[in-house]
Protein backbone atom coordinates (compact mmCIF):
# COMPACT_ATOMS: atom_id res chain seq x y z
CA UNK A 1 0.00 0.00 0.00
CA UNK A 2 2.75 2.36 0.91
CA UNK A 3 4.53 1.56 -2.30
CA UNK A 4 1.52 2.26 -4.47
CA UNK A 5 0.71 5.40 -2.53
CA UNK A 6 4.17 6.79 -3.11
CA UNK A 7 4.27 5.78 -6.78
CA UNK A 8 1.14 7.64 -7.79
CA UNK A 9 2.38 11.09 -6.78
CA UNK A 10 5.66 10.36 -8.52
CA UNK A 11 3.88 9.61 -11.78
CA UNK A 12 1.75 12.71 -11.48
CA UNK A 13 4.86 14.80 -10.83
CA UNK A 14 6.56 13.31 -13.86
CA UNK A 15 3.58 14.16 -16.05
CA UNK A 16 3.60 17.69 -14.75
CA UNK A 17 7.29 18.01 -15.53
CA UNK A 18 6.76 16.76 -19.06
CA UNK A 19 3.93 19.22 -19.58
CA UNK A 20 6.11 22.10 -18.40
CA UNK A 21 8.99 20.97 -20.63
CA UNK A 22 6.68 20.65 -23.63
CA UNK A 23 5.30 24.13 -23.04
CA UNK A 24 8.82 25.55 -22.79
CA UNK A 25 9.87 23.92 -26.07
CA UNK A 26 6.76 25.26 -27.79
CA UNK A 27 7.45 28.77 -26.55
CA UNK A 28 11.09 28.51 -27.64
CA UNK A 29 10.12 27.25 -31.12
CA UNK A 30 7.57 30.03 -31.49
CA UNK A 31 10.21 32.58 -30.52
CA UNK A 32 12.64 31.24 -33.10
CA UNK A 33 9.99 31.45 -35.82
CA UNK A 34 9.17 34.98 -34.78
CA UNK A 35 12.88 35.88 -34.89
CA UNK A 36 13.24 34.42 -38.38
CA UNK A 37 10.19 36.29 -39.54
CA UNK A 38 11.45 39.52 -38.02
CA UNK A 39 14.84 39.09 -39.68
CA UNK A 40 13.21 38.44 -43.04
CA UNK A 41 11.07 41.53 -42.67
CA UNK A 42 14.15 43.55 -41.73
CA UNK A 43 16.11 42.26 -44.74
CA UNK A 44 13.24 43.05 -47.08
CA UNK A 45 13.00 46.55 -45.68
CA UNK A 46 16.74 47.13 -46.01
CA UNK A 47 16.77 45.77 -49.57
CA UNK A 48 13.93 48.06 -50.55
CA UNK A 49 15.71 51.04 -49.04
CA UNK A 50 18.97 50.12 -50.81
CA UNK A 51 17.24 49.76 -54.18
CA UNK A 52 15.55 53.10 -53.64
CA UNK A 53 18.88 54.76 -52.89
CA UNK A 54 20.51 53.14 -55.93
CA UNK A 55 17.65 54.31 -58.14
CA UNK A 56 18.11 57.83 -56.84
CA UNK A 57 21.88 57.64 -57.48
CA UNK A 58 21.37 56.37 -61.01
CA UNK A 59 18.82 59.06 -61.70
CA UNK A 60 21.24 61.70 -60.45
CA UNK A 61 23.79 60.40 -62.97
CA UNK A 62 21.47 60.45 -65.98
CA UNK A 63 23.18 62.88 -68.31
CA UNK A 64 22.92 64.67 -71.58
CA UNK A 65 25.92 65.34 -73.84
CA UNK A 66 27.61 68.73 -73.89
CA UNK A 67 30.35 69.01 -76.56
CA UNK A 68 33.66 70.52 -75.43
CA UNK A 69 36.11 70.68 -78.32
CA UNK A 70 36.47 67.08 -79.40
CA UNK A 71 35.27 65.78 -76.03
CA UNK A 72 31.60 65.07 -75.54
CA UNK A 73 31.17 65.41 -71.78
CA UNK A 74 27.83 64.18 -70.48
CA UNK A 75 26.65 66.38 -67.64
CA UNK A 76 23.23 66.90 -66.09
CA UNK A 77 21.88 70.36 -65.48
CA UNK A 78 21.96 71.30 -61.77
CA UNK A 79 23.52 67.93 -60.95
CA UNK A 80 26.44 67.37 -58.58
CA UNK A 81 29.85 67.33 -60.28
CA UNK A 82 30.42 63.65 -59.66
CA UNK A 83 28.32 60.56 -59.11
CA UNK A 84 29.68 58.66 -56.11
CA UNK A 85 28.19 55.35 -57.20
CA UNK A 86 29.66 55.69 -60.70
CA UNK A 87 33.28 56.14 -59.67
CA UNK A 88 35.83 53.42 -60.32
CA UNK A 89 39.36 53.79 -58.95
CA UNK A 90 38.88 57.51 -58.50
CA UNK A 91 37.73 58.10 -62.08
CA UNK A 92 34.24 58.76 -63.33
CA UNK A 93 32.98 55.80 -65.28
CA UNK A 94 30.65 55.86 -68.24
CA UNK A 95 29.99 59.59 -68.38
CA UNK A 96 32.50 60.73 -71.04
CA UNK A 97 32.43 60.01 -74.76
CA UNK A 98 35.41 61.01 -76.90
CA UNK A 99 35.01 62.28 -80.44
CA UNK A 100 38.13 63.01 -82.51
CA UNK A 101 37.92 66.05 -84.77
CA UNK A 102 39.91 66.22 -88.00
CA UNK A 103 42.08 69.26 -88.54
CA UNK A 104 39.91 70.68 -91.31
CA UNK A 105 36.88 70.60 -89.01
CA UNK A 106 38.48 72.51 -86.14
CA UNK A 107 37.10 76.00 -85.61
CA UNK A 108 38.81 79.09 -84.28
CA UNK A 109 38.92 79.83 -80.57
CA UNK A 110 36.64 82.63 -79.33
CA UNK A 111 39.44 84.05 -77.16
CA UNK A 112 42.90 82.87 -78.18
CA UNK A 113 44.77 84.92 -75.56
CA UNK A 114 42.66 83.62 -72.69
CA UNK A 115 43.11 80.05 -73.86
CA UNK A 116 46.85 80.48 -74.27
CA UNK A 117 47.26 81.94 -70.78
CA UNK A 118 46.06 78.71 -69.14
CA UNK A 119 47.27 76.29 -71.80
CA UNK A 120 50.35 74.94 -70.00
CA UNK A 121 48.47 74.35 -66.75
CA UNK A 122 45.66 72.54 -68.53
CA UNK A 123 48.07 70.37 -70.52
CA UNK A 124 49.67 69.32 -67.24
CA UNK A 125 46.33 68.71 -65.53
CA UNK A 126 45.44 65.39 -63.90
CA UNK A 127 41.96 65.74 -65.38
CA UNK A 128 42.32 63.90 -68.69
CA UNK A 129 39.25 65.57 -70.18
CA UNK A 130 40.81 68.96 -69.54
CA UNK A 131 44.09 67.73 -71.04
CA UNK A 132 42.34 66.63 -74.23
CA UNK A 133 40.59 69.97 -74.46
CA UNK A 134 43.94 71.76 -74.05
CA UNK A 135 45.52 69.60 -76.77
CA UNK A 136 42.74 70.59 -79.13
CA UNK A 137 43.38 74.21 -78.23
CA UNK A 138 47.01 73.72 -79.28
CA UNK A 139 45.78 72.43 -82.63
CA UNK A 140 43.42 75.38 -83.02
CA UNK A 141 46.13 77.86 -82.14
CA UNK A 142 48.56 76.21 -84.57
CA UNK A 143 46.03 76.54 -87.37
CA UNK A 144 44.50 79.95 -86.67
CA UNK A 145 47.09 81.74 -84.49
CA UNK A 146 50.41 80.32 -85.64
CA UNK A 147 52.53 83.31 -84.66
CA UNK A 148 51.10 83.57 -81.15
CA UNK A 149 51.71 79.91 -80.34
CA UNK A 150 55.21 79.85 -81.83
CA UNK A 151 56.68 81.75 -78.88
CA UNK A 152 55.51 79.03 -76.48
CA UNK A 153 56.44 75.93 -78.49
CA UNK A 154 59.62 75.18 -76.57
CA UNK A 155 57.77 74.91 -73.27
CA UNK A 156 54.71 73.15 -74.70
CA UNK A 157 56.44 70.31 -76.59
CA UNK A 158 57.48 68.45 -73.38
CA UNK A 159 53.86 68.58 -72.21
CA UNK A 160 52.70 67.21 -75.55
CA UNK A 161 55.26 64.41 -75.23
CA UNK A 162 53.85 63.66 -71.77
CA UNK A 163 50.39 63.32 -73.29
CA UNK A 164 51.69 61.03 -76.03
CA UNK A 165 53.06 58.76 -73.29
CA UNK A 166 49.76 58.86 -71.38
CA UNK A 167 48.34 55.33 -70.89
CA UNK A 168 44.82 56.59 -71.59
CA UNK A 169 44.26 56.05 -75.31
CA UNK A 170 42.05 59.12 -75.76
CA UNK A 171 44.77 61.43 -74.47
CA UNK A 172 47.47 59.65 -76.47
CA UNK A 173 45.59 59.82 -79.76
CA UNK A 174 44.64 63.47 -79.29
CA UNK A 175 48.30 64.26 -78.58
CA UNK A 176 49.37 62.42 -81.75
CA UNK A 177 46.86 64.42 -83.77
CA UNK A 178 48.34 67.53 -82.19
CA UNK A 179 51.82 66.45 -83.34
CA UNK A 180 50.61 66.12 -86.92
CA UNK A 181 49.16 69.64 -86.85
CA UNK A 182 52.18 71.33 -85.32
CA UNK A 183 54.53 69.57 -87.76
CA UNK A 184 52.49 71.00 -90.61
CA UNK A 185 52.32 74.45 -89.06
CA UNK A 186 55.94 74.90 -87.98
CA UNK A 187 58.08 72.44 -89.95
CA UNK A 188 61.78 73.07 -89.38
CA UNK A 189 61.07 75.28 -86.37
CA UNK A 190 60.43 72.10 -84.38
CA UNK A 191 63.74 70.42 -85.21
CA UNK A 192 65.45 71.53 -82.01
CA UNK A 193 62.58 70.16 -79.90
CA UNK A 194 61.86 66.99 -81.85
CA UNK A 195 64.21 64.55 -80.11
CA UNK A 196 61.88 63.51 -77.25
CA UNK A 197 59.00 63.22 -79.71
CA UNK A 198 60.72 60.91 -82.18
CA UNK A 199 61.11 57.84 -80.01
CA UNK A 200 57.52 58.11 -78.77
CA UNK A 201 56.18 58.44 -82.31
CA UNK A 202 58.16 55.39 -83.42
CA UNK A 203 56.89 53.37 -80.46
CA UNK A 204 53.26 54.38 -80.87
CA UNK A 205 53.39 53.65 -84.61
CA UNK A 206 54.44 50.07 -83.86
CA UNK A 207 52.02 49.21 -81.06
CA UNK A 208 48.96 46.96 -81.25
CA UNK A 209 46.17 49.50 -80.71
CA UNK A 210 45.13 50.21 -84.25
CA UNK A 211 43.59 53.66 -83.84
CA UNK A 212 46.62 54.88 -81.87
CA UNK A 213 48.98 53.32 -84.40
CA UNK A 214 47.18 55.04 -87.29
CA UNK A 215 47.36 58.42 -85.55
CA UNK A 216 51.10 57.94 -84.98
CA UNK A 217 51.62 56.98 -88.63
CA UNK A 218 49.78 60.13 -89.70
CA UNK A 219 52.00 62.22 -87.43
CA UNK A 220 55.15 60.62 -88.91
CA UNK A 221 53.94 61.27 -92.45
CA UNK A 222 53.31 64.90 -91.52
CA UNK A 223 56.79 65.09 -90.02
CA UNK A 224 58.55 63.73 -93.13
CA UNK A 225 56.41 65.93 -95.38
CA UNK A 226 56.88 69.27 -93.63
CA UNK A 227 60.38 69.07 -92.14
CA UNK A 228 63.20 69.29 -94.67
CA UNK A 229 65.36 66.16 -95.05
CA UNK A 230 68.59 68.02 -94.34
CA UNK A 231 67.26 68.92 -90.88
CA UNK A 232 65.34 65.71 -90.17
CA UNK A 233 67.68 62.93 -91.34
CA UNK A 234 70.46 63.67 -88.81
CA UNK A 235 67.83 63.46 -86.07
CA UNK A 236 66.50 60.11 -87.29
CA UNK A 237 69.80 58.46 -88.15
CA UNK A 238 70.67 57.33 -84.57
CA UNK A 239 67.36 55.45 -84.37
CA UNK A 240 68.38 53.29 -87.33
CA UNK A 241 70.74 51.54 -84.90
CA UNK A 242 68.35 51.39 -81.95
CA UNK A 243 68.23 48.15 -79.96
CA UNK A 244 64.47 47.95 -80.39
CA UNK A 245 63.81 46.41 -83.84
CA UNK A 246 60.41 48.10 -84.12
CA UNK A 247 61.95 51.51 -83.58
CA UNK A 248 64.59 50.71 -86.21
CA UNK A 249 61.90 49.65 -88.66
CA UNK A 250 59.81 52.81 -88.23
CA UNK A 251 62.89 54.99 -88.40
CA UNK A 252 63.95 53.24 -91.59
CA UNK A 253 60.53 53.80 -93.17
CA UNK A 254 60.56 57.49 -92.26
CA UNK A 255 64.12 57.84 -93.50
CA UNK A 256 63.24 56.37 -96.90
CA UNK A 257 60.15 58.60 -97.17
CA UNK A 258 62.10 61.74 -96.34
CA UNK A 259 64.94 61.26 -98.86
CA UNK A 260 62.82 61.85 -102.01
CA UNK A 261 62.08 65.38 -100.76
CA UNK A 262 65.77 66.19 -101.16
CA UNK A 263 65.99 66.53 -104.91
CA UNK A 264 69.14 65.82 -106.88
CA UNK A 265 71.10 68.78 -105.56
CA UNK A 266 70.00 68.12 -102.00
CA UNK A 267 71.22 64.53 -102.11
CA UNK A 268 74.50 65.65 -103.64
CA UNK A 269 74.98 68.14 -100.83
CA UNK A 270 74.05 65.67 -98.09
CA UNK A 271 76.21 62.93 -99.54
CA UNK A 272 74.96 60.13 -101.78
CA UNK A 273 77.63 57.79 -100.44
CA UNK A 274 76.33 58.20 -96.86
CA UNK A 275 72.78 57.44 -97.96
CA UNK A 276 73.85 54.33 -99.89
CA UNK A 277 75.73 53.07 -96.85
CA UNK A 278 72.63 53.53 -94.70
CA UNK A 279 70.49 51.66 -97.22
CA UNK A 280 72.99 48.79 -97.34
CA UNK A 281 73.00 48.50 -93.55
CA UNK A 282 69.21 48.39 -93.31
CA UNK A 283 68.98 45.69 -96.00
CA UNK A 284 70.29 43.19 -93.45
CA UNK A 285 67.89 44.18 -90.66
CA UNK A 286 65.86 41.43 -89.00
CA UNK A 287 62.43 42.99 -89.66
CA UNK A 288 60.92 42.82 -93.18
CA UNK A 289 59.50 46.34 -92.80
CA UNK A 290 62.98 47.75 -92.37
CA UNK A 291 64.41 45.73 -95.28
CA UNK A 292 61.59 46.83 -97.57
CA UNK A 293 62.20 50.47 -96.67
CA UNK A 294 65.91 50.01 -97.42
CA UNK A 295 65.08 48.44 -100.78
CA UNK A 296 62.92 51.43 -101.73
CA UNK A 297 65.65 53.79 -100.58
CA UNK A 298 68.25 52.00 -102.71
CA UNK A 299 66.03 52.30 -105.79
CA UNK A 300 65.46 56.00 -105.12
CA UNK A 301 69.19 56.57 -104.78
CA UNK A 302 69.89 54.74 -108.02
CA UNK A 303 67.40 56.97 -109.86
CA UNK A 304 68.92 60.09 -108.33
CA UNK A 305 72.42 58.92 -109.23
CA UNK A 306 71.50 58.30 -112.85
CA UNK A 307 69.77 61.68 -113.10
CA UNK A 308 72.81 63.37 -111.66
CA UNK A 309 75.11 61.55 -114.08
CA UNK A 310 72.91 62.52 -117.00
CA UNK A 311 72.67 66.17 -115.96
CA UNK A 312 76.40 66.46 -115.37
CA UNK A 313 77.13 65.12 -118.86
CA UNK A 314 74.49 67.31 -120.52
CA UNK A 315 72.22 64.40 -121.42
CA UNK A 316 69.12 65.29 -119.46
CA UNK A 317 66.84 65.30 -122.48
CA UNK A 318 68.40 62.32 -124.22
CA UNK A 319 67.70 58.68 -123.45
CA UNK A 320 70.63 57.29 -121.45
CA UNK A 321 72.22 53.98 -122.24
CA UNK A 322 70.86 51.48 -119.72
CA UNK A 323 73.97 49.31 -119.75
CA UNK A 324 76.42 52.18 -119.19
CA UNK A 325 74.25 53.58 -116.38
CA UNK A 326 74.13 50.17 -114.75
CA UNK A 327 77.91 49.87 -114.94
CA UNK A 328 78.46 53.34 -113.52
CA UNK A 329 76.05 52.66 -110.67
CA UNK A 330 77.78 49.36 -110.03
CA UNK A 331 81.17 51.04 -110.02
CA UNK A 332 79.91 53.69 -107.62
CA UNK A 333 78.53 51.10 -105.18
CA UNK A 334 81.70 49.03 -105.30
CA UNK A 335 83.83 52.09 -104.61
CA UNK A 336 81.77 53.27 -101.62
CA UNK A 337 80.72 49.99 -99.98
CA UNK A 338 82.23 46.77 -98.76
CA UNK A 339 81.98 43.87 -101.23
CA UNK A 340 79.07 42.26 -99.37
CA UNK A 341 77.15 45.52 -98.98
CA UNK A 342 77.73 46.46 -102.62
CA UNK A 343 76.50 43.04 -103.68
CA UNK A 344 73.32 43.46 -101.60
CA UNK A 345 72.56 46.89 -103.08
CA UNK A 346 73.25 45.77 -106.64
CA UNK A 347 71.14 42.66 -106.21
CA UNK A 348 68.16 44.78 -105.18
CA UNK A 349 68.53 47.49 -107.81
CA UNK A 350 69.59 45.31 -110.74
CA UNK A 351 66.89 42.69 -110.20
CA UNK A 352 64.17 45.31 -110.00
CA UNK A 353 65.46 47.13 -113.06
CA UNK A 354 65.68 43.95 -115.10
CA UNK A 355 62.14 43.03 -114.06
CA UNK A 356 60.86 46.40 -115.24
CA UNK A 357 62.75 46.10 -118.53
CA UNK A 358 61.33 42.65 -119.20
CA UNK A 359 57.84 43.87 -118.44
CA UNK A 360 58.21 46.75 -120.91
CA UNK A 361 59.79 44.84 -123.79
CA UNK A 362 57.63 41.73 -123.67
CA UNK A 363 54.66 43.16 -125.56
CA UNK A 364 52.11 40.47 -126.49
CA UNK A 365 51.63 39.82 -130.16
CA UNK A 366 48.42 40.76 -131.85
CA UNK A 367 45.76 38.11 -131.55
CA UNK A 368 47.45 36.37 -128.62
CA UNK A 369 45.51 36.25 -125.37
CA UNK A 370 47.54 36.97 -122.25
CA UNK A 371 46.47 35.67 -118.86
CA UNK A 372 43.27 33.84 -118.05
Amino acid sequence: MLHSFCFVPFRRGSDLFMMILSSFVSILYTGVNMSDSALKDLNVAQSGELEKNMDNSVKSCITKPVPIGNICLKKEENAPPTCPDAVTNGCEAGNVDVEYTDSENLTDLPDADASLSTLAARLDSKDWVMTCEALNNVRQLAIYHKEILQEHLESLVPLIVKSVKNPRSAVCKTALMTCADIFKAYGDLLVDSIDPLLVQLFLKASQDKRFVCEAAETALISMTSWITPSALLPKMQPYLKNKNPRIRAKASVCFSKSVPHFGVEGIKEYGLDKLVQIAATQLSDQLPESREAARKLALELQVFYEKFQASSSGEVDSTPDVQSDAESWEAFCQSKLSPLSAQAILRVTTTTKEGVAVGVTSTPKEGVTVGC
